[in-house]
């Protein structure tokens, strides 16, 4: 059963609505997240922006483990790293260096989530980076950037060359590191880096067999998954897209599996 804090030094005083909302949905996706087994111990993050005009971003407390965090939990900082109202935990400097550089760059980038999963791993380590094998890796090949590795994330001056190398993309794999994915909203986010990781597992589990007996998808089934990918989704007014139903069914195997995210 997940950790439910239940701790004084936590709490819900002079949060907006609009704030805890944002909150609520990142501490489930720090649980989700733990319930896939794509934590990694008190290291690795996922930021969301914080509604409003002052550019401020919540992430986790340095010290607590995906599984224990909860929606009033989450340290809210600005773009210099500078943490806004009280915490009895700092922030991992690592995680702020990558999110602030794309949170700073990307209008679009409300959620942001990197992993050291070992199969994002293993498959960042690859020469060939994502292969084609699967239907999955089909969708995203032609919308995955690369960042080569520079090592640990401490340097402010690499988030210039990270923001560069992400383009307008939205899933990335860091060379020799890990996985990322953004998004505008925690659907799409989550949709991505399942999307990213799924396929990473189906790689490493592919290339178990060998290299030289894996099939590789038809060059022209792969234009055809990249030409059916690249149909612009047209949201249906008053209706829900498809984004909003991926997060519906997160949030609520979240509710059953790892209730007490919301406190």
């Amino acid at each position: 059963m997940a950790t439910i804090l239940k701790d004084d030094r936590f709490s819900r005083t002079g949060i907006s609505e609009a704030e805890w909302k944002v909150r609520i949905d990142l501490a489930a996706f720090y649980r989700l997240s733990a319930l896939y087994g794509w934590d990694d111990f008190i290291y690795t993050h996922i930021s969301a922006r914080v509604p409003g005009p002052d550019h401020h971003f919540l992430i986790n407390p340095f010290g607590l483990m995906f599984d224990e965090i909860t929606a009033s939990s989450l340290v809210k900082v600005d773009l210099d790293g500078n943490v806004i109202g009280e915490s009895d935990y700092g922030i991992n400097y690592a995680g702020y260096v990558i999110h602030s550089a794309i949170h700073g760059a990307r209008d679009d980038a409300h959620y942001i989530v990197h992993f050291h999963s070992a199969d994002g791993m293993a498959v960042s380590a690859h020469a060939e980076g994502l292969l084609p094998l699967n239907q999955r890796a089909l969708a995203l090949i032609p919308r995955l950037s690369y960042h080569d590795y520079e090592g640990v994330a401490l340097n402010l001056d690499e988030r210039e060359r990270l923001v560069a190398d992400l383009g307008d993309t939205k899933v990335m794999l860091l060379r020799n590191h890990g996985t990322l994915a953004l998004g505008a909203s925690p659907g799409e986010a989550w949709s991505g880096i399942y999307q990213l990781e799924s396929a990473c597992t189906a790689q490493v589990r592919s290339l178990s067999v060998g290299r030289d007996n894996v099939l590789i998808a038809p060059e022209k089934a792969q234009a055809e998954v990249k030409r059916q990918m690249s149909r612009e989704r047209q949201p249906v007014e008053g209706r829900r897209t498809h984004y909003d139903l991926v997060w519906e069914a997160a949030l609520r195997k979240a509710s059953r599996q790892a209730a007490g995210y919301d406190a």
